[in-house]
């Protein structure tokens, strides 16, 4: 009987502790470049901006690609850092090739460093769940969340916002106080279309209102003044044309290199031995891009110290892309948008928005890298951030005293 009683008091008081605990909803929306709610109706996000913080802009890292800036948000940490440095890259020291299409690759943890925010969580008590966030499916430092998805882009959005809430519906000690969403719109519609057309303004405008949707479903649980939401995207969109490609292939002599990793509009090149300087004379003469050795990469790009960059990198000048071969590529590919650009280059930023008991109300702060999400996240939840490259200013601008730069 005294084993029953103490028993049933340790889960009381568990129960009690976690009645004070902050949860957080954190979504994803691919490619939402930080003006559409400015271009288009977004009573939604709107109504978050009066509500609780927003952010002029949210930066991407170098290079403004997918994989490397979503696991940007969720360790911390810089590309260059972290290791997946590209959508597509060479890890020489495994003799390997990482890609998006390379499902080996794609799932090996060996590519993955740092320790991302579910990892983080969970380490400290927190359960987490992930609806398709980049690296949530892989065992990273033998860790995952409690709750994940393998990818499947056909499963809708509404389905989607569905199983987020239900799980936040569980029973207190089951439920996750970290729920991670991703959406791969509006990306594809603008890489299909273009980042100013009406068939971006759609999808646009769609996933406003899913977030009206999951706000209410939120507001609607018996613990809604604990959870905070926060809204952000990868990267932005450039509009691109066929008319505007630099055929590298037309340049640098095949047997001059070892390694070519594409992925429009950023490039990591490796020489043979003897042919270094021919590759870099021979890029430093073409038009219409940038290139570095990597190791001498400007600061302000956190970018290039990693084996992974090789020994040059390239990034096509706003509005241009970049190609080995012209007759390699499909037109529609390089005719409406893209992004992967030098982060001055503001098309290529994202959004921020967040709402909850921990964030100031219509608070708008400068725009700031999209790294610091992570300490973000850390600081709602009341856990111990990893090693990072955060900016510590942005907690006092979303949780301090707005007048504070």
């Amino acid at each position: 009987m005294r084993k029953i009683i103490l028993s049933t008091l340790g889960l009381l008081f568990a129960v009690g502790l976690f009645a004070q605990e902050q949860y957080v909803v954190l979504v994803s929306m691919d490619g939402f470049r930080w003006d559409y709610s400015q271009m288009y109706h977004t009573p939604n996000l709107d109504k978050m901006a009066r509500e609780g913080v927003s952010a002029k802009s949210l930066v991407p890292c170098f290079p403004s690609k997918t994989f490397p800036n979503h696991y940007s948000m969720a360790t911390g940490l810089y590309p260059d850092h972290h290791g997946i440095v590209n959508n597509s890259f060479y890890a020489p020291e495994f003799n390997e090739s990482f890609s998006l299409s390379n499902l080996k690759a794609k799932y090996d943890p060996k590519f993955y460093g740092g320790e991302p925010i579910w990892n983080t969580a969970e380490r400290q008590g927190v359960k987490a769940a992930s609806f398709f966030w980049v690296g949530s499916e892989i065992p990273i430092n033998g860790r995952q969340p409690s709750i994940w998805k393998p990818y499947d882009g056909a499963v809708p959005f509404s389905d989607r916002v569905d199983s987020v809430v239900s799980w936040l519906k569980r029973p207190v000690l089951d439920r996750p106080r970290l729920v991670l969403l991703y959406f791969h719109e509006p990306d594809k519609v603008s890489h299909n279309n273009g980042p100013m057309c009406k068939e971006t303004k759609v999808v646009v405008e769609e996933l406003d209102s899913l977030i009206g949707v999951l706000r209410a479903k939120l507001n609607a649980l018996p613990h809604a003044e604990k959870v905070s939401l926060i809204v952000v995207s990868d990267h932005g969109m450039a509009p691109i044309s066929i008319d505007r490609v630099v055929e590298l292939g037309k340049r640098i002599k095949p047997e001059w290199v070892d390694q070519v990793q594409a992925d429009n509009p950023a490039m990591n090149i490796k020489a043979k031995t003897h042919f270094f300087d021919s590759v870099y004379n021979a890029l430093t003469c073409t038009p219409h891009i940038k290139v570095w050795k990597s190791k001498e990469m400007p600061e302000r790009l956190n970018y290039g110290k990693n084996p992974r960059t090789l020994d040059f990198t390239v990034v096509a000048d706003s509005l241009w892309s970049i190609t080995w071969r012209l007759r390699s590529i499909k037109a529609e590919d390089y005719s409406k948008g893209t992004h992967g650009y030098d982060p001055e280059y503001k098309a290529m930023h994202g959004i921020f928005y967040a709402c909850g008991p921990m964030f100031k109300s219509g608070t708008l702060t400068r725009s700031f890298e999209n790294l610091n999400v992570y300490n973000i996240v850390c600081r709602v939840l009341g856990i111990t951030p990893s090693h990072n490259d955060g900016d510590p200013k942005v907690l006092d601008w979303i949780f301090g005293d707005p007048s504070k730069k």
